[in-house]
């Protein structure tokens, strides 16, 4: 769970400190990828990128010791870091029950990490490493489906593929038996986390650009937490400990519930204190 726990602190805190970063860049001419150059130019979003891969890799020990269940919840959990290093560093103002649901993420995790049992000791089939492939390129159609869409749908869809394809890297982790090169060469579950996670990357980031960051980020986490704990409980074993069943049920609900409830911080707002309104001016254009 410590690993767990520190990719969500990871990844968490990389979100802000690329926020500041895009924000320092200015609004300048030549678009988004001019705006990704003069970003990339500032130490803040470089730490962030390290953070980001430092985070993958304390997922992957995580996924190799624990349930899936455990780990995805933990890295939904990303979002309260996010939310309380915002309100540090970028002066954003949490209400009381964003406090609060800080709070009920932590006692989420808190649950799990008692009820968690060993890693799942069944090895995932051929057939299910090949589904994982699928899905992976199942998620680079539904970017091409989703992109023609428009408003909160938008947002959702892309948000969901964008979870689907996290969820297919989480997977795919723990279906990966060896690291020798030729080994990967021939497994179907290394290109599906390739596949996944390059995907998941680019639907995230449309869903941003043009859509309710608090639906896409809520759409993803969904996506990424209860697709692949189901396939860790019923294909590769995964169980808590002994009368605890109940405990980790619990404890995932109400960590994901949290959240869920800290959507909006899944892209730190460019202004402080603006998310809200921003939120609101959004639904007011789609309605």
């Amino acid at each position: 769970m410590v690993c767990a726990l520190a990719a969500a602190l990871c990844f968490g805190t990389a979100t802000v400190l690329q926020a500041m970063a895009a924000r320092a860049a200015g609004d300048g001419a030549g678009g988004e990828a001019a705006l990704l150059l003069r970003a990339v130019r500032q130490w803040r979003y470089v730490a962030g990128l390290g953070l980001d891969g430092l985070g993958f890799v304390f997922q992957i020990l995580a996924l190799r010791s624990l349930p899936i269940y455990a780990v995805s919840a933990a890295l939904a959990s990303s979002l309260a870091v996010t939310a309380v290093v915002a309100a540090r560093l970028l002066r954003v103002r949490l209400s009381g029950l964003e406090w609060g649901a800080v709070g009920v993420v932590c006692a989420g995790l808190a649950m799990l990490g008692l009820a968690s049992g060993p890693e799942g000791d069944r090895a995932g089939s051929d057939a299910l490493a090949y589904a994982m492939l699928a899905t992976a390129v199942g998620v680079l159609l539904l970017g091409l489906a989703g992109g023609r869409l428009s408003g909160r749908w938008r947002a959702l869809l892309l948000g969901l593929g964008a979870g689907f394809g996290f969820g297919v890297v989480e997977v795919s982790v723990r279906l990966i038996d060896t690291l020798w090169p030729p080994g990967l060469l021939t497994d179907p579950a290394a290109y599906a986390l390739l596949v996944g996670g390059g995907g998941a990357f680019l639907l995230l980031t449309s869903a941003l650009q043009r859509g309710s960051v608090t639906t896409a980020t809520a759409g993803m986490v969904i996506g990424e937490t209860i697709g692949p704990a189901a396939i860790g409980v019923v294909w590769l074993g995964d169980r808590t400990r002994e009368g605890l069943a109940w405990l980790g049920v619990l404890g995932f609900t109400v960590a994901v519930a949290g959240a869920l409830a800290l959507a909006r911080f899944g892209e730190a707002p460019k202004t402080p204190g603006t998310a809200e309104t921003t939120e609101t001016t959004e639904t007011a254009e789609e309605d």
